[in-house]
């Protein structure tokens, strides 16, 4: 389509005066229609800023990809350094990874915690010098702490510390009770700490317990035997029940605990019986304590761990029929013959049927043997049949 370049109205390719204007249309108007137009040079400038901006933006990524790739081996360098408990070196590789990426948030929180980790390990260090002062509740107390200060801390590198904090603290514990038990220690102190050596988990701990249980045992088995001895069976039997609070499984206590029942239901159904027939019985009983229904096979004085003077023996039962509640007399004397004490100790088990054999043990907690040398006599040994 052609236009007038006067009055811009359409016209035909073959009009030589535009109609609407009258003026004569020049020569080349339809050379006009095929003008090319010609390019903006001013274009050329924004799109020259676009382009180095483009190449710019470019190596920036390139940089900061290859500034985050670095960073990010860095921080699993450090990872591995903690699993292993090489805090320092944890550290130093978490700080060259925030050097590469500023913002990199978990090696940020990681190094938060390798300055708590290594503040620990220098805690723990204290926390052993302070055991070997014998300073315990100070290390216990600095230990607890150490471990409250990574409470919001989470992951297989704070595991492993923790564990380790543990493990100094079960130390520090063991070597507080093994310093108690060194020194002379009463029952209520040993009930506390047997608690205390059973809460730790380690074969040392397990032996210092079975140590500490054994101790309750005997001096279980001393004074609820005193108390039988005097006819107190309630007294007794509350000894006795006390005691395998803390050694349930203990034969020695279970069979001291059946013979005290036995014994408060013979002595409240035959107390009238036994006096009336004492004078009359006397004979039958002497004959019948010269009877060899029970032998005695061993007796000896010892030592325990903790310098008591203990009693221990032996005997069988040579009945045709089962015999319980076997009590024995026995006297401590000098070697000069001169009396020292006498007591009675039952044996377990209760009952002993036909060829087996029980024991006997008592311990003296009130006896200083140091510088004595007694001797053990056996003065007589009674029983019940069935």
């Amino acid at each position: 389509m052609l236009h007038c370049p006067y009055c811009g109205s359409s016209i035909n390719s073959d009009e030589h005066f535009c109609i609407t204007c009258g003026k004569k249309l020049p020569p080349d108007i339809n050379e006009r229609l095929h003008t090319p137009k010609k390019f903006n040079k001013f274009w050329l400038f924004p799109l020259s800023v676009l382009f180095i901006m483009l190449v710019f933006s470019g190596i920036l990524y390139l940089i900061l990809e290859n500034k985050s790739n670095e960073a990010q081996k860095l921080y699993t360098q450090g990872e591995e350094h903690v699993l292993q408990g090489e805090y320092a070196e944890a550290k130093e590789a978490f700080e060259k990874a925030l050097e590469y990426k500023p913002h990199f948030d978990q090696a940020t929180l990681s190094l938060n915690f390798m300055n708590k980790a290594l503040q620990a390990e220098s805690s723990l260090e204290d926390a052993t010098k302070l055991m070997e002062e014998e300073k315990y509740q100070e290390a216990l107390s600095l230990i607890n702490d150490t471990e409250s200060d990574l409470n919001i801390f989470n992951g297989p590198g704070v595991n492993q510390l923790i564990t380790d904090i543990g493990a100094t603290r079960n130390h520090v514990k063991l070597e507080q009770i093994e310093n108690v038990l060194d020194k002379e220690s009463n029952i209520d102190e040993l009930k506390i700490l047997l608690w205390d050596a059973e809460a730790i988990d380690s074969p040392e701990a397990a032996t210092i317990t079975e140590n500490i249980r054994g101790q309750i045992i005997d001096y279980t088995f001393t004074k609820a035997s005193e108390q039988l001895n005097d006819k107190q069976f309630s007294d007794a039997q509350l000894i006795v029940e006390d005691g395998l609070k803390y050694a349930p499984d203990s034969e020695k206590l279970q069979s001291l605990k059946t013979t005290i029942d036995k014994e408060q239901v013979a002595f409240e159904t035959a107390q009238q019986q036994r006096i009336e027939q004492a004078m009359s019985t006397a004979e039958e009983e002497r004959q019948l304590n010269e009877t060899d229904a029970i032998d005695l096979i061993e007796v000896d004085l010892s030592k325990d761990e903790q310098g008591k003077l203990v009693v221990q023996g032996k005997v069988k039962s040579v009945a045709t029929i089962p015999v319980n509640s076997i009590l024995v007399n026995y006297s401590l004397e000098t070697k000069d013959g001169n009396e020292v004490l006498t007591n009675e100790v039952f044996v377990y088990p209760d009952k002993l049927y036909p060829g087996e054999t029980g024991n006997f043990e008592y311990t003296h907690f009130d006896i200083d043997e140091e510088g004595k040398n007694l001797d053990i006599k056996v003065n007589k040994m009674t029983w019940y049949t069935d």
